[in-house]
């Protein structure tokens, strides 16, 4: 990620135009600064549509999971974190929490959390994806454009810079 996508740079430059999503988020990737497209994932202590998510090509997107803020049961562990790397994701944002943080900190990959716990979720294939979700009170939609960094996690309508779609 270059300067010019610094989180506080892009507050400063874009004023509301930026929204922050103000949670308590824990550093738990090999990579801190990360950024791009959101792809979203709604679903409480059920990873199966993560699971289904990271097994797509990425192109570079960022997974942003909407887990309800649960503590209970890990949304990511280190097979589905390898997988988001060997297809290309950027990154994961969880409102929840991930495991095997130890393993996922050597990964090429930018995971944001509100924490770890070593339980596993249920796979009962709940959950929704590619839809607008709620976190921190920020709604954010599937093709918006996010960066993190470890001043915090910021979303905008699109990338600085990048042209309008027709």
């Amino acid at each position: 990620m270059s300067a010019a996508h610094a989180t506080t740079d892009l507050c400063d430059a874009h004023g509301d135009a930026v929204r922050v999503i103000a949670l308590p988020w824990r550093d738990l990737g090999g990579r801190m600064a990360f950024s791009g497209t959101v792809s979203t994932v709604r679903a409480f202590e059920d990873n199966s549509r993560v699971r289904e998510a990271v097994a797509e090509p990425g192109h570079g997107r960022v997974l942003l999971v909407a887990g309800g803020g649960s503590l209970r049961r890990a949304m990511l562990g280190d097979l589905l974190a390898a997988k988001a790397v060997e297809n290309g994701w950027e990154g994961i944002v969880i409102d929840g929490v991930i495991r095997d943080s130890g393993v996922i900190a050597g990964l090429a990959l930018g995971v944001k959390a509100l924490g770890v716990c070593p339980r596993k979720t249920e796979k009962l294939g709940d959950g929704r994806r590619d839809v607008v979700v709620e976190i921190g009170g920020v709604a954010i939609a599937p093709g918006q454009w996010l960066c993190a960094d470890a001043d915090g996690v910021v979303v905008m309508d699109r990338q600085p810079g990048a042209a309008l779609q027709p």
